[in-house]
């Protein structure tokens, strides 16, 4: 048996990356998959799913409109009738713009997909997992939520806000048997990063990209997916309320660019 052998799961932004290479892998593992993405790439997803003899039905939607997260939490429940596992993968970007530069409506979209998306996933959820007594919550934070310097000013901030989401709705959910954790990615090979490694590859500087963690590497999305499952997994039944890096080491000390000591 897979390790979600016949669990309902739930993966926002399954249209690429983390959300595609974790639907792959959750449904190899067993799960009965809604895949959730605003872009036409969640039908991609699916058939890849499909073609590999897993189960999932594509979902187009905006993570961050209540209705919507309504309605495809609503679609697991008629499709598979239980909710298990969530993961509330679906983030954006928001750039490097100076901070002088940035507009009050700019921060707004970046909370809106990147914070209020994770709560909305979370305030819906819980009743369903809290009746059955058990379900796993996974949100997609970052380093970046954790140290200043990995990204910009408004995504660094929905990234910080997601792990206090999780830190908090961990203790909202004392006793329930529903547990809630978040995954915190570093530097991943993902369309959301897809400009950082285009300019280095224009500069012929690729070799350089992730020379700060000590596995001087960048990560890949199945990477990330493998953290996923195990959080969504049974596997995971005592950890709770945790902020996990999946970074390379880029967390565990202060950036050291020198030989190793």
């Amino acid at each position: 048996m897979g390790r979600l052998e016949g669990k309902s799961v739930i993966i926002t932004g399954a249209g690429s990356g983390i959300g595609r290479a974790a639907s792959l892998l959750f449904t190899k593992e067993g799960a009965r998959l809604i895949a959730v993405d605003r872009t036409d790439g969640v039908n991609e997803t699916v058939a890849e799913v499909r073609k590999a003899g897993g189960t999932a039905e594509a979902v187009t939607a905006d993570a961050g409109s209540e209705k919507d997260v309504i309605a495809f939490i609503d679609k697991a429940l008629s499709a598979y009738g239980k909710l298990d596992a969530i993961w509330a993968n679906a983030g954006i970007g928001g750039g490097l713009v100076p901070l002088a530069d940035q507009t009050v409506e700019h921060w707004q979209e970046v909370l809106r997909i990147n914070l209020i998306g994770p709560f909305l996933a979370v305030k819906y959820s819980i009743p369903h997992m809290t009746r059955q007594g058990h379900g796993s919550i996974v949100c997609t934070a970052s380093v970046a939520g954790l140290k200043a310097n990995a990204s910009g000013h408004p995504y660094a901030a929905s990234k910080a806000g997601v792990i206090s989401l999780v830190q908090t709705t961990a203790y909202s959910l004392s006793g329930t048997g529903v547990r809630i954790n978040a995954v915190c990615p570093g530097l991943i090979e993902t369309g959301m990063t897809k400009p950082v490694f285009d300019r280095a590859k224009e500069r012929g500087t690729q070799d350089k990209i992730g020379q700060l963690n000590p596995l001087k590497r960048p990560g890949q999305p199945h990477e990330l997916a493998a953290m996923g499952l195990f959080l969504a997994s049974d596997e995971a039944s005592y950890v709770n309320g945790q902020a996990i890096p999946v970074d390379g080491g880029l967390t565990a000390s202060m950036p050291y660019a020198g030989r190793p000591i």
